[in-house]
C-alpha cells in the first residue's frame, strides 16, 4: 500500500486517525460530566487498540470541551502524550452574541490565543500540527507566517497544514512561509466523490457544477502534502445506518458495501476505509465517532484489498451514474 506522506516525512502516523469532534458532550457551556470522560477513555483506548496513534482536534469542537475532557484523559494516564500524534486547528469563531457572527479568523494575535488555549486544555507542551481550519477572506499570509514562526520559535508546534483550501490558497499562503505545509484537511469519501469526478469530468459540459477545486489533489500530491479526509464514514450512510427514504443510488451501494464486507470477512466500515485508502494519494483517513465498536470496526481497513473492478463498481455505485 501506497506510503502516506506524512511517514515519508518521518511522521509515523497511522492511516486512520480519530477524529476528536465528538467528544466533550454538547456544543454548549454545560461543564464536563464524568460520563463524557469516561466515553473518552473508551474511544481512546479503542482507537489505540486497532493501531491508531493520530488524534485530530479543533479549539472549536463541543466549544472547546473535546480538548478539554481529551486533556483529562491525559491527566489520568502519565506516559499516554509520548504514545500520540496530536493535531488541532484553529482559524474558525462561533457566533458569540448578536454581534459577533461565526467568523474566520486568521490575525496573528487569534492564532497565538488559539494555541495557547489548546494546549492548556489538553494539557501538552506542543501540538505535533497545527491547521488553519478554513479559509479566511481577510487573511494577510505575511501575518500569518509572523504567527507561525512564533509557534515553531516556542516548540508550541511541531509542523503546520490547512483543511478545506484550495491549491490556489495554499500556493499563496506558502509563498510567505519558511515552514512548509505538509497537510490538507478535506471533506473526501465514497459519498462526497467531487475530488474524483473533477478530473473524471475534465473536458466535458457536466463539469461545471464540478465544485471540487480543479488541481487540488493533484497539488497536494506534487508538493507531498498529506491528504486527510474528514467524514469518510460519512455518518454511518453505507455502514449500517437506517437510510429508509435515500437515493437508489445510496440503496445499492450499501447493499454492495454489505456484500464485500461478507464476501471479505470483515466489517462494512472496512470496505468504505479501504475503498478510500486504495486511492495512490496515500489519503488518511480521520473517523468522527466517539463509538468504540464502530472505532474497532476499522481496524481492517489497511488489510481489505480491493480489486480496481471492485473500487470502480463503488464508485460508479455512489455516483448514482456511468462514468463517461
Amino acid at each position: 500500500m501506497t506510503m502516506i506522506p506524512l511517514r515519508k516525512r518521518g511522521i509515523e502516523a497511522s492511516r486512520i486517525a480519530l477524529g476528536c469532534m465528538p467528544l466533550g458532550g454538547g456544543w454548549n457551556r454545560d461543564p464536563i460530566e464524568p460520563a463524557h470522560v469516561k466515553e473518552a477513555h473508551e474511544a481512546i483506548e479503542a482507537a489505540l487498540s486497532i493501531g491508531v496513534n493520530f488524534f485530530d482536534h479543533a479549539d472549536i469542537y463541543t466549544r472547546g470541551k473535546a480538548e478539554a475532557v481529551f486533556g483529562q484523559v491525559l491527566k489520568e494516564r502519565p506516559g499516554l502524550r509520548e504514545r500520540m500524534l496530536i493535531q488541532s486547528k484553529c482559524g474558525i469563531r462561533l457566533e458569540d452574541g448578536p454581534d459577533e457572527p461565526q467568523r474566520y479568523d486568521f490575525s496573528k494575535e487569534h492564532i497565538l490565543n488559539s494555541v495557547d488555549g489548546s494546549l492548556k486544555r489538553l494539557g501538552v507542551e506542543y501540538l505535533d500540527i497545527l491547521l488553519l481550519h478554513r479559509p479566511d477572506p481577510l487573511m494577510d499570509p505575511e501575518e500569518v507566517a509572523e504567527a507561525l514562526t512564533i509557534l515553531k520559535r516556542d516548540g508550541k508546534v511541531r509542523a503546520f497544514g490547512v483543511s478545506n483550501m484550495s491549491a490556489g490558497q495554499i500556493r499563496l499562503l506558502q509563498a510567505s512561509l519558511d515552514e512548509p505545509l505538509i497537510v490538507n484537511q478535506l471533506q473526501l469519501s465514497l459519498k462526497h466523490c467531487g475530488w474524483l469526478d473533477q478530473g473524471v469530468h475534465l473536458n466535458r459540459l457536466v463539469a461545471k457544477d464540478d465544485t471540487f477545486p480543479e488541481g487540488t489533489l493533484e497539488y497536494c500530491r506534487l508538493e507531498g502534502i498529506q491528504l486527510q479526509a474528514w467524514g469518510p464514514l460519512d455518518q454511518g450512510l453505507f455502514t449500517g445506518r437506517n437510510i429508509d427514504g435515500e437515493s437508489e443510488s445510496v440503496q445499492q451501494t450499501a447493499a454492495m458495501v454489505a456484500r464485500l464486507a461478507e464476501r471479505k470477512g470483515t466489517t462494512r466500515e472496512a470496505i468504505v476505509l479501504a475503498w478510500l485508502l486504495k486511492h495512490p494519494a496515500g489519503i488518511q483517513a480521520i473517523i468522527g465517532t466517539k463509538n468504540p465498536e464502530r472505532i474497532r470496526a476499522c481496524q481492517d481497513a489497511e488489510k481489505v484489498e480491493l480489486s480496481r473492478e471492485e473500487w470502480y463498481k463503488l464508485y460508479v455505485s455512489a455516483r448514482g451514474q456511468r462514468i463517461p
